[in-house]
């Protein structure tokens, strides 16, 4: 087999810092470069909402992002993206995505990307890092879909390394790694794995009032039409959902995700 072209492959960088002041967020740093880009639309509230954009229309083997999201003392801040993330196919690298989340001190950080949709044969590589401060609020909602399910394709093939490593206080507190590889289609066909479906989410949750919340996040599960539950511990609460496609998986996910926060979601998940 003859080797996979070299080529010209997208890079991006993104670092937002806001910091919170007289009951309102304020940014205090924006740069972006390459593929990636910051808009902060208007709000009416005092919280400060960003939405990260990738101008080169998905993510293809090769390309490399970062993004650096600091919501320093007293920010609250939520960040969202205009639509799916698109992983393409992959006749050689890897993709790689690395991000980091950072909370001050009374700070409320919210990540809340819409879906990443893995097209068969993807390979992504992609590594979350979260420092928060003792007393901050951490809220992450992060979905994957593996195949396009509208187009009646199966991720045969490819490979996912999906990491996250969470620090309070400067300890490790939660670490959880996902890999796939090889056919895909087949280990999610496994009743081990994932019998047969293809849509799946994660909701991690530190804040005080993290395990206090463990009860009533059942009670609110309890109408989802996918597999999912809910546990707690040391001051972190995560959710898990298993679907079969994304539309059930948004379903029970938005209106969890409205009612835990008691607030609407970006105003970019409905466009």
């Amino acid at each position: 087999m003859s080797a996979a072209p070299k080529r010209q492959r997208s890079v991006g960088r993104l670092r937002i810092a806001a910091a919170g002041a007289r009951g309102r967020t304020h940014l205090q740093e924006l740069e972006e470069q390459g593929a990636l880009r910051g808009r902060l639309p208007r709000s009416d509230g005092g919280d400060m909402e960003a939405v990260i954009v990738n101008t080169s229309g998905g993510v293809a083997c090769g390309d490399t992002f970062a993004i650096e999201i600091d919501a320093r003392d007293g920010a609250r801040l939520t960040i969202s993206t205009p639509a799916a993330e698109k992983v393409y196919r992959s006749d050689a690298e890897e993709a790689s995505i690395h991000v980091r989340l950072a909370a001050g001190h009374g700070a409320a950080l919210h990540w809340l990307p819409q879906e990443t949709i893995l097209f068969d044969q993807a390979r992504l590589a992609r590594r979350y890092e979260v420092d928060l401060a003792p007393e901050s609020q951490f809220l992450a909602f992060e979905a994957l879909v593996l195949g396009r399910a509208a187009r009646g394709e199966v991720m045969k093939g490819g490979a996912l390394v999906d990491q996250w490593r969470v620090r309070r206080g400067g300890g490790l507190i939660y670490a959880d790694a996902l890999r796939l590889a090889g056919p895909i289609g087949t280990l999610l066909a496994k009743p081990a794995i994932a019998n047969g479906r293809h849509a799946l989410a994660t909701l991690l949750y530190v804040a005080p009032d993290a395990e206090a919340r463990l009860e009533d996040v059942r009670a609110a599960l309890g109408t989802c039409a996918s597999a999912c539950g809910a546990s707690a511990w040391n001051g972190l609460l995560v959710v898990r959902w298993l679907a079969e496609d994304i539309e059930m998986l948004r379903r029970d996910a938005t209106s969890f995700l409205m009612t835990f926060r008691g607030a609407p979601l970006p105003r970019v998940w409905a466009s």
